[in-house]
């Protein structure tokens, strides 16, 4: 199978990359007011949009789990699956959110206990914002991002491996928009991959800082662009291996260590932290997250001029919409052989499932340290989060339990991982997305050099935007690919509705099985 560069897809995200970079630093106060502007004008007038979207993704993925289109098998009916069903899980779980769980869970509900939304009434670290706190890191966290993930996702994968369809974003619109689309594919494709390339440049550059101040801890001294530069360096070097090396190898292996690293992680604190109030503050904020879902889910702040769902749900639902096209792609390529329902189980309700029982544990460790400070003694975690940033928060939790000494170092390490592991995966989507001549029955591999090419241009923003210039204007960046990103997603959702009213359409051939080798080395789950 004879591959390509795709010029169209590749050349333009690189151009507006470049000039945002060479924009910042010759003017950032400009470029700030610029791109502010823009991300505050998407907000206003699109918040009742990004807030509708997303509940509808969670709707729909419901309908479909329970609708006779669950049955139908990715790849047609003798598809056999590329993965077992824990390396699947196991991916998509460190993938997608566990990164931003990992750090946000403890760091976030303390922002909600201390300062509510106005329009709220509560009242700043009392019980009520505490219940506020907890049930809105689970709409935040759980079921409503992986939603935003998993449907586009899956009506790629039915697109790609049943429709046999090309690698391509646009690929999602064509059964309702017919081929004609495939004349703006490129450019759906580039606007899919600026949005998710700039989401990476923040993301690594995020854990680039989060990882310096920690090693920080250690070494002495301040946070400098030398040692962002050498912490960017190794992950980006990492991620790069990893990817080039292949599904089965490189990002299987490193999600497979990750999954286990934050289990063990998850299981020491729920034992050596306050184990009791976590669960019973768990229960009752999922029982106020149930049944305030639609309400919270659906609030913009309009009535009463609040902006906290800009600040933080929608925010959120931008940020999940962005980088939503390309990551569909790549978890839409690994569930071959599997069923819908299967894949929605996989890709939306396990990993959610993850995230609850995790917030349980963190947020709600988090949240008891602040809540008695009075009588622990403790360090104040929400003035660590003013003063020092996000990423010390968890580290300043880890130093009141027991074994601080060790776990402190693990917790760097399996941060490293976790960054290394989501960012290989989309570093795979972006080479595929790039590369022309890709198909169902190919390798679905861009190749070595496309991997590395995009690694080190994702390396090189993110080390200019931190070091130099600021991470709020690159995260910026990645909002404003949100409402384009959000749009494509909705409108594909066409259709998965036309698939629901005939799913005999994706049966197809039953010799669809792509890989002559996929899972037999695989041991079973």
């Amino acid at each position: 199978m004879q591959t390509s560069l795709r010029p169209l897809v590749f050349w333009p995200t690189f151009l507006v990359l470049l000039v945002a970079v060479v924009a910042s630093y010759i003017d950032l106060d400009a470029f700030l007011a610029t791109a502010s502007a823009l991300n505050s004008a998407i907000l206003d007038n699109f918040s009742w949009l990004f807030s509708l979207g997303s509940v509808y993704l969670l709707v729909l993925a419901v309908i479909v789990y329970f609708s006779p289109l669950g049955q139908i098998r990715i790849g047609g009916p003798d598809a056999t699956p590329l993965l077992s069903r824990l390396r699947w899980f196991s991916i998509t779980l460190c993938t997608t959110l566990a990164v931003g769980v990992l750090f946000w869970t403890t760091a976030e509900p303390l922002y909600h206990f201390m300062g509510p939304p106005a329009s709220s009434g509560l009242e700043a670290g009392s019980g009520d914002a505490m219940r506020f706190a907890m049930s809105t890191m689970f709409l935040h966290w759980s079921f409503t991002p992986y939603a935003i993930y998993a449907v586009p996702a899956l009506i790629f994968a039915l697109a790609f491996y049943n429709l046999r369809l090309r690698f391509s974003i646009s690929s999602m619109l064509e059964p309702i928009l017919g081929p004609r689309v495939k004349r703006f594919g490129g450019l759906i494709d580039a606007i899919s991959l600026y949005a998710l390339v700039a989401g990476m440049a923040s993301s690594l550059g995020t854990g680039a800082l989060t990882l310096a101040g920690g090693a920080g801890q250690y070494l002495g001294g301040e946070t400098t662009p030398l040692r962002l530069g050498v912490v960017i360096a190794i992950i980006v070097v990492t991620f790069v291996i990893s990817a080039a090396s292949g599904l089965q190898k490189g990002i299987a292996r490193l999600s497979s260590l990750n999954a286990v690293l934050l289990a063990i992680l998850g299981i020491f604190m729920f034992i050596v932290g306050p184990t009791v109030f976590c669960l019973a503050l768990g229960v009752e904020s999922f029982g106020l997250y149930l049944d305030n879902f639609f309400t919270k889910s659906l609030f913009t702040g309009a009535a009463g001029e609040d902006q906290w769902p800009q600040w933080w749900s929608i925010f959120y639902w931008a940020v999940w919409f962005a980088w939503a096209p390309v990551a569909a792609l790549f978890l839409g390529k690994i569930s071959r052989g599997y069923t819908v329902r299967e894949f929605l189980r996989v890709n939306l309700l396990y990993p959610a499932l993850f995230a609850c029982v995790w917030i349980l544990i963190f947020s709600g460790t988090a949240l008891y340290f602040q809540a008695h400070l009075d009588t622990l003694g403790g360090t104040d975690l929400h003035a660590v989060l003013n003063d020092r940033g996000v990423e010390n928060v968890l580290y300043e939790l880890f130093r009141q339990l027991p074994l601080s000494g060790v776990w402190i170092p693990l917790l760097l390490f399996i941060a490293y991982v976790s960054y290394v592991t989501a960012a290989d995966s989309q570093t795979d989507a972006i080479g595929n997305l790039c590369t022309r001549g890709l198909t169902a029955d190919s390798d679905l591999n861009a190749g070595v050099t496309m991997k590395v090419i995009w690694g080190v241009i994702v390396g090189v923003v993110s080390w200019v935007m931190v070091s130099f210039v600021g991470i709020d204007g690159v995260k910026m960046l990645s909002n404003l690919g949100g409402l384009p990103a959000m749009l494509i997603v909705l409108l594909a959702t066409g259709s998965i509705w036309r698939w629901l009213q005939n799913p005999a359409r994706l049966v197809g051939p039953t010799n669809t099985a792509a890989d002559p080798t996929p899972a037999r080395n695989e041991k079973p789950s």
